[in-house]
């Protein structure tokens, strides 16, 4: 133990232990939610359990802060087909947000994000609609309906219903998450824009690309999006314009993480489905655009 001179020594050394306590917490639960979504439930373990023992060690054994922890651990052990462990889990955390008189919005749309995956799992699939259900209110509550942190109940939403066969509505729900994430990443490319003016206006500076995404969210766009883009190609002889909106939000996905080759690729391939299969004059203009920004040209992408 480090050895203070006064008492405002020592809260300002447990301050500060505190703060980086704090900093590990996010930093492993980022790591965790990351392999998650990469399907990687096994290397996700280590870093949920340390974001659980840090926890505890700043808020205590009880705290709804917990929750998150639990629910990691709980989504990594489904990953794993561990289904009773996962159980043990949830009940942890459901356990803990019952006791507690401030659980946000936020905290109960995971739960019941969580305990809808449980219920896929288990193919129960009318318990997982109704959590999924509550997990897109209190999303929205949190958030706003058509933020990309409420895009996942839509998705896993989706997936029940396109797995029941009901493709109208899963195709339904499945364009409202590409929307979402299109218009969140339009929306940033247009500030980026904004941005690159006044450096090269005022300080003549390279324009640099960002999602404004954590490393987590940027592997949830991934595996959300191209896996709805498996389900368009699957269908692509009878909706190529889903299918082209799809390639495009990913193109664009990948023009700003700064990955060049793989923006390039998806333009290309929703230019020539969009010249292919005849689409519309504006549509193909926007592919061509967007193909044209990604390639290193000044088009600007227009991709709705």
């Amino acid at each position: 133990m480090p050895f203070y001179n006064s008492e405002e020594e020592r809260q300002h050394g447990l301050q500060q232990l505190q703060q980086r306590q704090k900093h590990l917490i996010e930093f492993c639960y980022t790591v965790a939610q990351k392999y998650l979504f990469e399907g990687k439930h096994e290397a996700a373990v280590p870093a949920a359990l340390h974001s659980l023992r840090f926890r505890m060690n700043v808020h205590g054994l009880s705290s709804v802060e917990l929750v998150p922890a639990y629910l990691l651990l709980a989504e990594a052990s489904l990953g794993m087909g561990q289904i009773i462990q996962a159980e043990e889990y949830l009940s942890q955390a459901q356990w803990t947000v019952l006791k507690s008189t401030d659980c946000s919005h936020a905290i109960h749309s995971l739960l019941h994000r969580n305990l809808g995956l449980l219920f896929m799992a288990k193919k129960n699939y009318e318990e997982a609609r109704y959590h999924l259900a509550n997990d897109i209110y209190f999303a929205s509550c949190a958030f706003g309906t058509e933020d990309i942190r409420t895009s996942g109940g839509y998705f896993h939403l989706a997936n029940i219903f396109f797995g029941l066969g009901k493709l109208d509505i899963a195709d339904t729900l499945y364009i409202k998450v590409t929307e979402i994430w299109n218009k969140y990443l339009n929306n940033h490319y247009e500030v980026l824009l904004q941005v690159r003016t006044q450096q090269i206006d005022l300080l003549g500076k390279q324009f640099e690309t960002d999602t404004g995404l954590d490393e987590a969210q940027e592997a949830e766009a991934i595996r959300t999006l191209t896996s709805i883009l498996d389900i368009r190609e699957s269908t692509s002889d009878k909706t190529p314009r889903k299918t082209v909106f799809v390639l495009k939000t990913l193109a664009l996905f990948y023009f700003l993480t700064m990955n060049s080759t793989k923006a390039q690729e998806y333009a290309l391939r929703a230019f020539n489905l969009a010249k292919q299969r005849h689409l519309s004059l504006q549509e193909q203009t926007t592919t061509e655009e967007l193909l044209s920004l990604v390639s290193g040209g000044k088009a600007h992408p227009t991709t709705q």
